[in-house]
Formats: structure tokens, sequence, C-alpha cells
């Protein structure tokens, strides 16, 4: 799962963050794989001058799969950190261009709810301090509803 406790002598943490399935040497193989594969037809009319018409668009379709992978590793920077203190609870979203949004209630009050309901399946909150805030919406149905438990016996302890 993509997410991991930690505990220090003054909290205990929880970081989550996005399915990461490409590693950089898949990229390479993918990008390398698909420019052969795009190549291919360029074979049959090597020699003549159609071979430069096909040959714009061939950069094209590579340039814009390249672009769109490389957005989607920046849109996996994205991670969530869930402390739970003493007096303190704190989760913390960090969007991919670094921005960090901030939520902090006393864990005395806060409850973790799943409900079928929301904008997703599982969906999963946390709720303290006036507000109600999401966690995890990166995760799969099955892994907000394990997280559910998890974060729900954290705060008993």
């Amino acid at each position: 799962m993509p997410y991991k406790w930690t505990q220090s002598p003054e909290a205990r943490a929880l970081t989550l963050w996005p399915h990461q399935s490409l590693t950089p040497r898949g990229f390479t193989w993918f990008i390398g794989i698909t420019a052969v594969m795009l190549a291919l037809p360029l074979l049959a009319v090597l020699g003549s001058p159609v071979v430069w018409f096909l040959l714009a668009f061939f950069t094209a379709a590579l340039a814009g799969v390249w672009r769109a992978i490389t957005a989607n590793v920046k849109d996996r920077t994205r991670h969530e950190a869930l402390h739970l203190g003493e007096t303190r609870v704190r989760l913390e979203h960090v969007q991919p261009k670094g921005e960090v949004l901030t939520w902090e209630a006393n864990p005395h009050w806060v409850t973790v709810h799943l409900r079928d309901d929301g904008p997703v399946e599982k969906y999963l909150t946390l709720r303290g301090n006036s507000r109600e805030v999401e966690i995890g919406s990166f995760l799969s149905p099955e892994e907000r509803e394990t997280l559910f438990d998890e974060i729900s016996q954290a705060l008993k302890n």
C-alpha cells in the first residue's frame, strides 16, 4: 500500500503518496519502444519525400506521450502527512506545485468517516475543529477502507 506509519516519542505519523508504477528506467524503456513502434511505418516510405511528412506526425506523437508522462511525474509528487499527537492532530496535504494545505484539531474531538455517498467510492474523511477534510483521495477504495480501520484504531490509542 502507498502509505507508511512511523512512530516518534512525541507523535505517531502516517505518510500517504500516490501509486508510482513507472520508474525512471521504465520511462526510458517506454519512450524507446514507443519511438521504435512509431518509426516502423517510416521504413516503408524510406527514401521518398513522404517520410518527412510522416516524420512530423511521428515527432508530434512522441512529444505528446513524453509531455503526458512528465506531467504525471509532477502530479505524483503530491502526498499527505497525518500527525497524531497527544494534544494535536495535524493533516498536511502537499500539492504538486508545493503548496501545503494544513488542518489541525484536538484528537479528543476528531472522528473518522468512511462514506459511500461521497464524490468517490469509500470516501474517507476526518472531522474536527468544525471542518471535514478528505484524506487519501488518491488511494483505491479497498485501501481507503483499510486505512479507515487503521486511523480509527490509532485515534483510540
